[in-house]
């Protein structure tokens, strides 16, 4: 009924969901906020001058020999001549070369005459299929009335199309290669074939049930769905699906020791693993959902789809695994065998040695780990961070080749200019003070030319100003350069007497800014709510002070000493120009919940051998039984995202790079070596405040290996039952006091944001606490049936009422966005009041 409950889901989703690819939107990802003064420049010159906010296609024509002005001169005419005519794409708005605008030739005229730059603004959406398809054939026209001259388009249209044409077909790459290596290890892993597929199949189910419901709330405009985002689900959930069925399927083999009944194995299986499989799908999804703090919305967006992901996924596992498991029988362990499967579940030898190291020379142990982070942290030193798009292609494109040229005829600012905007309260059309703004614009450090002709808005109280930077328009100099220029704009407008003037900066430069800006602010928070989340975590579950605390510490550490690595590899080594500007922030966020997932495994297991065995041998066979299994689950998620290694985008090569190497670092140096040294010195007060009591059995006898369990009084599995029961009822009674309030303030904050005074924030802010108090509810569900044998009480009715409201919050928003009565995250904002 489990198996066929999910197949079934599976298959209804898909055939009401539009696909994930209709719904993405790549474009905001790479945008400011909204509220940021690039946006509000974009925005105004969008309201005061129609028809010339259209995405630019730059064709850089550039002549050979002698005759190379003549030549550049006779290729621009026929490409003017072919982009005029009546068969040119439907895209093309005009065309803008010394044929059209002969006034414009000191701008589109290098200064030795061999190159010259035609502009042609297209209208429609790059993103939109049919835009992409009109520059392609901007490009084979080009190419084909440009004769012996080389040609390049590049500009916005080029680089939003290279974009797309480096993804495309990607996905489906990174798909099969993802499955085929996890398939390969699974297989070394388990020895048995059927045991492989059973975690594939699961994630298979996760996958397919997480994109047809996050199309479903993309088109209903509730979340954002980007390609980048698309391909870190696929790696995400094939890591951490496989490693939740590892830690059950290991934990069921280990029952299975002591119970020969399958169901009643399995049972216990899911039962001593739900604690720390909760707890770590728990800390993924409230740090992704701890993303929506940011004003970026490449960090804001990036959230609720990869959340809904991993609490989908831990829903599969403690449900749709153990039954196919099940399902399959004792054919499951072919062809080796129950007996065999489960005596492999008491340790290999070398986790028996890596105890006895740990325990014979703590503090030569953890001292060795921490050197040897540090050493990896000094790579540090070559951090910079890079906003250049067409950098981060790790494969050869026309328009990067065409910014090269650009670069090469006019100078480096030419292929991205700045556009100063100046607003005031009366008509600037008359009076000297648009020219002399312009004078001190041209005087300003780091500007190579200022357009010829200011442009006057509608209203005439809007002037606009073309401005080139004599530097690299995505350089770290050009984006601190925007700060100094504004100041210079109102400077001007100050001495010219300009009443209440705004002034705002927009184009690619200044957007670049405003997100480094804002990427700096966002990091920050994120950084220090994440820990705060991890920490709270970590106290509720093993109830302690203390140890939260070494723990985090060493994840600090992992991340400086991955960040440090990846610095090293990618930018001194390889090359690159520098980090990408989201990596740092998706690589500790990613980094830290995930890797914390090894700890969380590893100090459940010790507080549960606590029981029966005194502090020393306890963190023994913590590390004896689950270095095996949590080795390989971190072997798997370091190879799925090493897999993003494979896609040309620098910013996910890079992402890739980190991941593999910190959930190494974590898996094979953090967990089994450094933490165990930590436990082992601080003894009995490792989990300060609460100190082991006298063990349940006596200490392990001299013949009985570390390896070999206690075993459990009579009656001890029904107390520790009906303790951890009655402490789930208690956490139901607070979560739901944190449900009724958040669903209540999330119809409050839906009800006023009728009002136009009001701001998104408190919606987005009670919208989060409401999607947490959601999951963790469902999560509780589940784990209250596991501890009530899947009995469907008063207790797990009333848990799986509480999810009624989300389910109408959610259908009253599509609701209202779908009569108009909310606006949809495409309707035009509003403009902003002048500053």
């Amino acid at each position: 009924m489990v198996v066929a409950f999910w197949v079934l889901i599976a298959g209804l989703l898909a055939g009401v969901a539009p696909t994930l690819e209709s719904v993405e939107n790549n474009a905001s990802a790479n945008l400011p906020p909204a509220a940021s003064d690039s946006m509000r420049a974009r925005d105004l010159v969008r309201a005061q001058l129609p028809g010339q906010d259209a995405t630019s296609a730059i064709i850089v024509v550039r002549g050979e020999r002698a005759d190379a002005a003549a030549s550049t001169g006779q290729a621009v005419a026929r490409i003017t001549a072919a982009l005029s005519e009546a068969t040119r794409p439907d895209q093309v708005a005009s065309v803008i070369s010394t044929v059209t605008a002969p006034d414009a030739a000191a701008a589109l005229v290098s200064r030795d005459r061999s190159a010259q730059l035609v502009i042609v603004p297209m209208t429609g959406s790059p993103s939109d299929e049919s835009f992409q398809n009109a520059v392609d054939d901007v490009r084979a026209l080009a190419a084909d009335r440009a004769g012996s001259a080389e040609v390049a388009v590049t500009g916005p249209a080029g680089i939003a199309t290279d974009t797309v044409k480096v993804f495309s077909g990607r996905d489906r790459i990174l798909l099969l290669a993802t499955i085929l290596l996890v398939l390969v290890i699974l297989l070394a892993i388990y020895r048995s074939p059927l045991m492989a597929l059973v975690p594939l199949v699961a994630v298979g189910v996760a996958m397919r049930v997480s994109e047809t419901v996050g199309a479903l709330l993309a088109d209903a405009g509730l979340i954002t769905v980007s390609s980048q985002t698309a391909s870190i689900m696929t790696v995400l959930l094939f890591g951490v699906g496989t490693d939740y069925a590892l830690i059950i399927t290991a934990r069921y083999r280990e029952a299975l020791l002591d119970e020969p009944d399958r169901v009643r194995a399995m049972q216990t299986a899911v039962h001593r693993t739900a604690e720390s499989v909760l707890a770590s799908a728990s800390t993924i999804v409230l740090a992704m959902f701890a993303l929506l703090v940011a004003a970026s919305p490449a960090l804001r967006g990036f959230g609720p789809y990869l959340a809904l992901g991993v609490a989908v996924m831990a829903l599969v596992a403690f449900t749709f695994t153990p039954a196919l498991v099940l399902l399959l029988g004792r054919g499951v362990f072919w062809p080796g065998g129950v007996d065999k499967a489960a005596a492999r579940s008491r340790g290999a030898g070398v986790w028996h040695r890596v105890a006895a190291l740990v325990a014979k020379a703590p503090v030569r142990v953890a001292s060795a780990v921490v050197a040897l982070l540090v050493v990896l942290s000094a790579g540090l030193i070559g951090y910079q961070e890079s906003f250049n798009t067409l950098s981060g292609f790790r494969a050869s494109t026309e328009s990067e080749r065409g910014q090269h040229l650009v670069q090469e005829a006019f100078g480096p600012g030419e292929i991205a200019p700045s556009t100063v905007v100046v607003r005031s309260r009366d008509d600037l059309r008359a009076g000297p003070a648009s020219a002399e703004i312009a004078a001190a614009l041209a005087g300003a450090d780091d500007v190579a030319r200022v357009g010829e002709r200011p442009r006057f808005g509608a209203d005439g109280r809007t002037v606009f100003y073309d401005v080139v930077l004599d530097l690299d328009p995505y350089s770290s100099e050009a984006l601190d350069a925007i700060g100094p220029l504004k100041a210079v704009a109102r400077a001007a407008a100050d001495a010219a007497a300009v009443q209440e003037p705004t002034v705002l900066i927009g184009g690619e430069t200044a957007q670049s800014a405003d997100i480094r800006s804002a990427l700096d602010r966002d990091t920050t928070l994120i950084v220090l709510l994440v820990l705060v989340i991890v920490t709270a975590v970590l106290v509720l579950l093993l109830r302690s002070l203390l140890a939260p605390l070494y723990l985090v510490a060493t994840l600090i550490l992992s991340f400086l000493a991955t960040l440090g690595a990846t610095t090293f590899f990618t930018v001194t080594v390889l090359g690159d120009e520098g980090i990408g500007n989201r990596v740092t922030a998706y690589v500790f966020v990613f980094l830290v919940a995930l890797g914390v997932d090894y700890n969380i495994f590893i100090m459940s297991r010790f507080k549960q051998e606590l029981r029966t065995r005194p502090s020393a041998q306890a963190i023994s066979a913590a590390l004896t039984r689950t270095g095996g299994v949590v080795s390989s689950a971190g072997l798997i998620l370091a190879a799925t995202f090493a897999v993003l290694m494979t896609q040309p985008i620098r910013e996910l090569f890079q992402f890739g790079f980190a991941m593999a190497f910190g959930i190494l670092l974590d898996t094979f140096l953090i967990r089994p070596l450094l933490v165990p040294a930590i436990v082992r010195l601080l003894g009995d007060r490792a989990l300060w405040p609460a100190r082991p009591g006298i063990p349940e059995t006596p200490s392990t006898p001299a013949a009985q290996t570390p390896s070999t369990p206690a075993a459990e009084p009579p009656g001890a599995r029904a107390a520790e039952t009906a303790i951890g029961t009655g402490r789930l009822l208690r956490a139901f009674t607070w979560i739901a006091a944190v449900e009724a309030f958040t669903w209540a303030g999330l119809l409050v904050g839906m009800y006023v944001k009728y009002i136009p005074e009001t701001t998104e924030l408190g919606v987005r802010i009670f919208g989060a606490l409401h999607g947490a108090a959601f999951v963790v509810y469902v999560l509780l569900t589940v784990l209250v049936a596991i501890r009530l044998k899947w009995r469907l009480g008063r207790t797990t009715f009333l848990a799986l009422a509480a999810a009624v409201p989300p389910f109408m919050t959610l259908a009253f928003e599509v609701w209202a966005r779908r009569t108009g009565r909310l606006p949809g995250p495409a309707a035009a904002p509003r403009p902003a009041p002048s500053s």
